[in-house]
């Protein structure tokens, strides 16, 4: 069982930046891969970013690559999502994720949700 609480959204203008943090409990942090989702008002879930349980391998959604970078500290049981250059399209409520099935960009493909944390860009 893996508990997930992110945290750092908030409000940015265009243009600007923003780390946010998924932190995990439970056992075994590192065997897990992590996922970076988001759902904007009236959509889907879209998926944002991944990275494997060493770090090592990375996936990117196309709207976001070259502008993001998903990465992980398993010393702190930690997953980041850092956001450049962002743009009024990124504001949603961003959600990590855990799965032990590789990397995935479907959010079946993850067993483990945290509640989410709002991110709005302001143009």
């Amino acid at each position: 069982q893996v508990q997930l609480v992110e945290s750092g959204g908030g409000l940015v203008q265009a243009g600007g930046s923003l780390r946010i943090s998924c932190a995990a409990s439970g056992r075994a942090f590192s065997s897990y891969a992590m996922a970076w989702f988001r759902q904007a008002p009236g959509k889907g879930r879209d998926f944002v970013a991944a990275l494997t349980g060493s770090g090592g391998s990375t996936d990117y959604g196309d709207s976001v690559k070259g502008r993001f970078t998903i990465s992980r500290d398993n010393a702190k049981n930690t997953v980041y999502l850092q956001m450049n250059s962002l743009k009024p399209e990124d504001t949603a409520v961003y959600y990590c994720a855990a799965g032990a099935w590789g990397l995935r960009r479907t959010a079946n493909g993850y067993a483990y949700w945290g509640r989410g944390t709002q991110v709005t860009v302001s143009s």
